[in-house]
């Protein structure tokens, strides 16, 4: 991916993951939780996620790539493998901007202006990001917030 944040602003926001492609890349998730969600990470201390919006910037290369990954976000009945799960079942997954080929973490530099609720949130193996979680405030403008559908 040349340019993340040139990238989010040419996307589309898909509320049905069956339509999504197939192969690697990256993708956004757009997760409201209504309650504080306690989330626990590995040699951290137990964190309280609070009611809002949150981002998650995430990747996929395994089988079925993007559709299978945010297909299955968008459950809310799965075993918790990831951190992310913990957010997932809890809240409601919107649906989720995706990018062929992309990468979470230019994802994450594209967003750089959100809050970060809980350092190393989804990016335990990274060492470029604070966090694969951002939160998204109310009145926060987003450049891409015209293509969100959630109706």
């Amino acid at each position: 991916m040349r340019s993340a944040s040139r990238s989010v602003l040419n996307t589309t926001f898909h509320s049905d993951a069956s339509r999504l492609p197939s192969g690697p890349g990256a993708y956004i998730l757009l997760i409201e939780i209504q309650t504080n969600v306690t989330v626990r990470l590995p040699r951290r201390p137990d964190a309280v996620l609070v009611p809002g919006r949150y981002l998650y910037c995430g990747s996929a290369g395994g089988p079925g790539g993007i559709k299978a990954r945010v297909a299955r976000h968008m459950r809310a009945a799965k075993t918790v493998r990831w951190h992310v799960d913990q957010v997932t079942t809890t809240g409601k997954v919107f649906g989720a901007w995706v990018f062929p080929g992309g990468l979470e973490c230019e994802l994450v530099a594209a967003l750089s202006a959100l809050p970060v609720p809980i350092p190393g949130f989804g990016s335990s193996d990274c060492r470029r990001c604070t966090s694969h979680l951002l939160a998204w405030p109310d009145g926060q403008r987003m450049s891409f917030e015209s293509l969100l559908s959630t109706k």
